[in-house]
């Protein structure tokens, strides 16, 4: 089984994706992490975000792996730990032309699905139930509003230890993701059509994660509750 989570940067997607796999006793895709280890080998080799040629030689044969660290996730790309590297402020900038890089998209799309397909799966990005998976069993698009989302960034980064802590500073750089993903010529940041949408913004986390859990449960997904 998939479960879908797409949504904007700072939608709480990483957070409720993980949570729900650990109920399910799923696996978790945190796609976006890919497109963060292309960004960041760029950075690395001095490829410029402009440069489609060079990105997609990246996004081709880098490749990018996930694995456990105690209780975390980690990632790694062409064999470099990049866990951390990839949450920079840097980063953030940076992964948006990256992932609106059609060959980078395209190359990295084919990683997902191989993985998906293995298992059952909560994948999270910004274009899983549109363009990755669109036959997921559960799809859901998750949201809240720009300055709640900024909030959670600044509380995150401060707890990390990485990116900006300037909520003017992250707030517009929200804004800007998001005009760059709804706005992307290639898979663009949207809704599927059958996808059950959830605004996060003044709710508690546990809600959403409840309320996607029941979906899945509701097409045969087990899990620890369930048993």
């Amino acid at each position: 089984m998939i479960i879908a989570i797409d949504g904007p940067s700072g939608a709480g997607k990483s957070t409720v994706a993980k949570a729900v796999a650990k109920k399910l006793d799923f696996d978790c895709l945190d796609t976006g992490a890919m497109y963060r280890a292309v960004a960041w080998m760029a950075q690395h080799r001095g490829v410029e975000l402009d440069d489609a040629a060079g990105l997609e030689d990246i996004a081709r044969n880098c490749p990018i792996s996930f694995g456990r660290d105690g209780g975390a996730q980690t990632v790694a790309i062409d064999g470099v730990d990049v866990t951390s590297a990839i949450r920079t402020a840097a980063i953030d900038r940076a992964v948006s032309p990256v992932s609106a890089c059609p060959a980078v998209r395209v190359a990295l799309v084919d990683q997902q699905r191989r993985i998906g397909r293995a298992g059952n799966y909560v994948v999270e990005g910004r274009d899983i139930g549109t363009v990755v998976f669109p036959d997921a069993e559960v799809k859901v698009f998750l949201t809240a509003s720009p300055e709640e989302r900024a909030h959670r960034r600044v509380r995150q980064n401060v707890d990390r230890g990485v990116g900006s802590i300037d909520y003017e500073t992250v707030l517009a750089d929200i804004i800007r993701r998001d005009d760059i993903d709804s706005n992307r010529a290639a898979s663009p940041l949207k809704p599927a059509a059958d996808a059950v949408h959830m605004d996060s913004t003044g709710t508690y986390i546990e809600d959403v994660i409840d309320q996607i859990c029941g979906l899945a449960r509701k097409k045969g997904a087990q899990g620890d509750e369930a048993r």
